[in-house]
């Protein structure tokens, strides 16, 4: 119990890579055009035998695919579940697959050797932002693969206006709530949330809860204003250099508000644990919960009895979810085009084909990234997430992407652990976190 519990703390703080997946194989002898590429891997989705096509003809030349690849995984949890399909895939394809696991948390090193020394992979994954900006120059256009057009809309990694990166999955989080005590169509601005907690707290219910741990209690919920800016790397970049304040922008403001309201109407989240506070919106203690849909498994030990759903943080009308994917899928473009055409041809297969599908959905446990897949069995969260997704009402987490290294738990949570503790203003505690920002990033 312990074990799955901190587990689930750690899904959630936590954005991982998933898997990585290589291949190797032997060219044809003539070299085929990125034409021929592109066209053999938007026809092996098109097969109607739904397998992926090993050799396409041109007018000029042939290409035939690689015969093997390899999947090289970091992602423990769903190890045994990627073999499984793998080994369908050859079946289907008589292409060989085999799996290899990476012990540690170096992957993206081990990757980066492999690559430099030329034993690379033909397909891995990498965290969208900075990892795969890092190995840019490996990433090839992926644009010309059949089920692109339906990737829902910003979850794609693209460079320099080509989609380079294919989700695996998203995650998301908001405002957890009990569909008993709270009806979302009425909270949609900053003042009716805060309306909400008066009156949850009027009737004896705890409108609303953070927890103690850092994540929980300040890097998610703050992630919603530096999401709303119009440039959000920028802004962040501007803060840490000084040249804006967080207090002077009106997001942060309606932010800090809130959080007032937080500290005046509901429990005091440092003395909430994770266990305590989705134990508490389990048993109805709690109407709402900052929480994504990582938390649904912890209410597997509760008589749950009644519908529940993720709402945006309604911060300045704000109407989206944050939703972010954890790592995509690439290309080795410095492979050859018999391996990168094997490439294609896999992820075209895992992404269009019935059993792929069947085995992202219900196997690994994704949600669905293209909006013509559907998933009957997710649970109600990771539904409303999906839903979210499909609609394209997302805000990105910056927090993950732009935020200096390491300043939730050594600069941010202090000063929320001081603002939770004492009659702070929320323009004091604006210029406390934007002084924050400033010192971790020097």
């Amino acid at each position: 119990m312990r074990k799955k519990k901190i587990i689930s703390i750690l899904l959630a703080i936590t954005l991982t890579a998933g898997l990585m997946v290589s291949g190797c194989g032997k060219a044809s002898d003539t070299a085929a055009s990125n034409k021929t590429t592109e066209k053999a891997a938007t026809e092996s989705a098109a097969d109607s035998s739904g397998t992926a096509a090993t050799e396409t003809e041109s007018a000029a030349d042939t290409v035939e695919a690689a015969k093997k690849i390899v999947v090289f995984q970091s992602k423990v949890e769903i190890m045994d579940q990627l073999e499984a399909l793998c080994e369908e895939y050859g079946k289907e394809t008589g292409v060989e697959v085999e799996v290899w696991g990476t012990t540690g948390d170096d992957y993206v090193q081990q990757l980066k050797i492999k690559l430099s020394n030329n034993q690379g992979p033909t397909v891995f994954s990498l965290a969208p932002g900075s990892e795969s900006d890092d190995l840019i120059s490996y990433l090839a256009d992926l644009g010309d693969l059949s089920f692109v057009k339906d990737i829902a809309a910003n979850m794609a990694d693209e460079k320099d206006g080509k989609v380079v990166g294919i989700p695996y999955t998203v995650e998301g989080f908001g405002v957890v709530y009990n569909k008993d005590l709270i009806n979302p169509a009425e909270i949609t601005t900053t003042d009716a949330f805060i309306q909400m907690l008066k009156d949850q707290k009027a009737a004896g219910i705890n409108g609303f809860s953070l927890s103690q741990e850092s994540y929980f209690l300040i890097g998610h919920i703050l992630n919603t204003p530096f999401a709303l800016q119009s440039d959000p790397g920028a802004f962040v970049q501007q803060v840490v250099n000084g040249e804006v304040k967080l207090q002077d922008s009106e997001d942060f403001q309606e932010f800090a508000r809130l959080m007032e309201a937080v500290r005046d109407n509901t429990n005091n989240p440092l003395e909430i644990t994770y266990d305590r506070e989705t134990g508490d919106f389990a048993t109805g203690k709690s109407a709402s919960i900052h929480q994504g849909n990582w938390c649904y498994g912890m209410f597997a030990d509760y008589d749950v009895n009644f519908d529940m759903g993720i709402m945006p943080l309604p911060i300045s009308g704000n109407d989206k979810l944050a939703v972010s994917v954890p790592a995509c899928w690439y290309v080795n473009s410095q492979a050859s085009e018999a391996e990168q055409l094997a490439g294609k041809q896999f992820l075209e297969w895992v992404y269009t084909s019935e059993i792929g599908q069947k085995y992202l959905i219900d196997e690994f446990g994704f949600i669905p990234v293209l909006t013509t897949m559907e998933s009957v069995s997710a649970d109600p969260l990771s539904q409303s997430v999906a839903e979210y997704t499909a609609e394209g009402k997302t805000i990105g987490w910056p927090m993950n992407t732009y935020w200096p290294a390491g300043i939730v738990d050594v600069n941010l949570v202090p000063v929320a652990e001081k603002f939770f503790t004492t009659d702070m203003t929320g323009e004091e505690f604006l210029a406390e976190l934007n002084e924050a920002f400033v010192t971790a990033g020097k």
